[in-house]
């Protein structure tokens, strides 16, 4: 199990078996400069400086998650006056994991590989056909094609060839698919929507910054239950309204009020919950 402290806005280990079917996290880091919790607040991560293989691009503005499988697909790049008027998206399969020493992402790409990607208007949505050029341009396999792996052939994003067979399959299949990524900072403030009624808001995303899963989401549940943040699955997410501006979870208003500060929210019935009740 893993705390989440919101000071520092990073998980930390706790002193205790690793839960089964979840990462092991506990051990010390093998590189000491990589920030060395494979969980982190995505929040820790924006602003970060980002340095392509030729000098600087500019930091991190957001990011963009696909709201079926939850994985963040895209980085985006605030370039200053470099690339005005553009959005820079820099997919993880370009990204080596970010470095503690200078607060930095190191992108394995040159400037002028980013500079004469496919263009999109920082004011447009992100639509298969830009994603599906933009993955041509660079070469990478796409992740909607694959073996049911987070990313197409593989559970987390690797620079693997794409043969031109596999290509079209991928257009044709992707050619019906749109309106599917989601910004973080666009979905943090959503209010939380139990099964019998809303409480508090969405806080925070808790991402593995190796495969580039959305684990978790952090809920803020305000005047609600003394202002605790607790963690919400990505499997207990039914569905975002973005209309309503909210997230809708499969857990009771029990269930999130049993739940204590900094921990994950289960199904109950709820030890405490059952001892009031006196059955």
């Amino acid at each position: 199990m893993m705390a989440f402290d919101p000071k520092s806005r990073r998980v930390t280990p706790r002193k205790i078996q690793p839960t089964a079917g979840y990462p092991d996290v506990t051990g010390p880091p093998k590189n000491p400069t990589v920030l060395n919790l494979m969980l982190q607040n995505i929040k820790s991560l924006e602003g970060l400086k980002l340095s392509a293989q030729d000098g600087e691009i500019g930091h991190v503005a957001d990011f963009y998650f696909d709201d079926t499988s939850w994985a963040i697909r895209y980085l985006v790049a605030n370039t200053g006056p470099w690339l005005t008027g553009r959005m820079v998206l820099i997919s993880p399969h370009s990204l080596g994991r970010p470095l503690a020493d200078d607060k930095k992402f190191q992108v394995n790409l040159s400037r002028q590989q980013i500079e004469d990607s496919p263009s999109i208007s920082a004011d447009m949505p992100v639509s298969r056909q830009y994603e599906f050029d933009y993955y041509r341009y660079y070469g990478w396999p796409v992740y909607w094609y694959g073996n049911g792996g987070l990313w197409g052939t593989s559970t987390s994003p690797a620079m693997l060839p794409f043969s031109p067979q596999e290509r079209e399959a991928a257009q044709s299949r992707g050619d019906s698919e749109a309106d599917h990524l989601r910004s973080t900072k666009a979905v943090t403030g959503y209010a939380l929507q139990a099964t019998d009624g809303e409480i508090g808001s969405i806080s925070g995303f808790l991402v593995d910054d190796e495969s580039w899963h959305v684990g978790k989401l952090i809920a803020d549940t305000g005047h609600w239950y003394n202002g605790n943040d607790i963690l919400i699955p990505t499997a207990k997410i039914e569905r975002i309204s973005y209309e309503e501006s909210k997230v809708y979870v499969s857990l009771s208003l029990a269930d999130l009020k049993a739940t204590g500060e900094n921990e994950v929210a289960t199904a109950g019935p709820h030890p405490s919950a059952v001892a009031e009740d006196g059955s």
